[in-house]
């Protein structure tokens, strides 16, 4: 296929034939039989399976492997004849963990489109000039330690190696205990101090999480920006008690002090437009007829700009501190992860709305989810690319995106490959 000015562009045929037996391979990996929900937590089996995936497609495609210090996956196509280490790469990719029961495409579809694309360079001979890069960062939806974006956090300076060596999981087990059992060396965590040099650019293709294109019957769209965001602990600490033999004026109930929060944080998030969600919470001792001693629940909040996110943070932590003293309780809140505002610069966003022109106007939307591409945008040139999600669901068994637009997506991303590494064919 050609583009009005002559020059070739990916087939759709042979892009879908590209994607789609690769996402056949994965479909099964760490799927659970009774939700239909994905658990691939990071370093988990179903993790390391998808690791060694990414492998077998690397050496399937003569590119080699490494995985870097901080446990991100690369797979190098180097020019021929290329000498030393990548410098100034196209890089493309996205991560392969997942939220709890979360949905196929969050992650994987960057990560398939990305192998696929490079199929559709070689099919149609290109070589390229400089070297092209399929990356998978490690642990994005912090799932399992509860920090998001860790691998891209660590290799950018964003996260203390410290830190995220003593984060722990639900059973306890901190990063540095799950790296030592699946043999990594958690003393090498810290800052890629080549992710300069190596990477001229980073486009990442995700589902879009949100129905903005549905509504303007759009397959693609390109990202402005990427909302601020963070993840708050909220500990209330009451007494354990008889839920049967304790009086109502005796109590100090955690539960009362969380719930008048949770509805507290709903409240705030629709006087500003913004969102809060208290989206995972663990209850001690958790028994039926038991007054909890203890409820830890954790604050997913975003907005428009970093003064109403703040705004929204300090008076639902301010509330919540007031039914705290109310119902005779402790409360403690600390900050997990604080990621402010991206803007995604406008000269790849540009050049990127330039080699796509033949698929006519291509919408450019802001984001409320954070990205490893929001997160290694102080360092390097980043840009995203988004195939349309026709409900808007996320984070759930029922994400969905169209083959017909997860097609167009890849050879879209191909065509954007191939523009930037100047290659024709050979």
């Amino acid at each position: 296929m050609s583009r009005a000015d002559g020059r070739a562009v990916a087939d759709p045929h042979a892009a879908a034939a590209a994607f789609d037996s690769l996402w056949e391979e994965i479909l099964a990996v760490g799927r659970d039989g009774g939700t239909g929900g994905y658990r691939r937590y990071a370093w988990s089996d179903a993790d390391l399976t998808l690791r060694e995936w990414f492998r077998g497609c690397a050496g399937a495609r003569s590119m080699d492997l490494e995985e870097d210090r901080n446990g991100n996956l690369w797979a190098w196509w180097l020019p021929r004849d290329w000498v030393g280490d990548p410098k100034g790469a196209f890089v493309t990719g996205s991560h392969l963990d997942s939220v709890p029961d979360g949905g196929a495409f969050d992650g994987p579809l960057g990560i398939v489109a990305a192998f696929a694309a490079v199929d559709l360079l070689r099919a149609r001979g290109i070589e390229p000039s400089i070297p092209i890069a399929v990356v998978a960062f490690s642990d994005e939806e912090g799932a399992r330690f509860g920090v998001a974006c860790i691998g891209s956090q660590l290799a950018t300076g964003a996260l203390a190696p410290e830190r995220a060596l003593g984060l722990r999981d639900i059973d306890g087990i901190t990063l540095a205990e799950a790296l030592t059992r699946v043999g990594r060396r958690p003393d090498r965590l810290g800052v890629d101090t080549t992710l300069t040099e190596r990477v001229g650019v980073f486009i990442e293709l995700h589902i879009e999480q949100g129905r903005a294109l549905d509504l303007v019957d759009s397959p693609l769209a390109l990202a402005s920006s990427i909302w601020p965001h963070g993840r708050w602990e909220f500990d209330f600490t009451g007494e354990a008690n008889h839920a049967g033999a304790t009086r109502l004026v005796d109590r100090h109930d955690p539960m009362l002090a969380f719930a008048s929060t949770v509805h507290t944080a709903r409240a705030e998030a629709v006087a500003r437009s913004a969102v809060a969600t208290f989206g995972k919470v663990l209850v001690s001792p958790n028994g039926t007829n038991a007054i909890p001693l203890r409820v830890r629940a954790w604050l997913d909040a975003r907005a428009a700009d970093q003064s109403t996110l703040e705004l929204m943070v300090s008076r639902i932590t301010a509330a919540a501190r007031g039914h705290a003293t109310v119902d005779g309780i402790d409360l403690q809140v600390v900050a997990e992860s604080i990621t402010p505002i991206v803007e995604f610069p406008p000269e790849p966003r540009r050049r990127l709305a330039q080699t796509l022109a033949h698929l006519g106007d291509i919408p450019v939307i802001p984001t409320a989810a954070g990205h490893d591409a929001g997160i290694l945008s102080d360092s390097v040139p980043t840009a995203m690319l988004f195939v349309r999600n026709p409900t808007g669901v996320s984070h759930s068994p029922a994400e969905y995106a169209d083959p017909v637009d997860c097609h167009v997506g890849a050879a879209a991303l191909a065509d954007v490959m191939a523009a930037w590494v100047a290659a024709e064919p050979a």
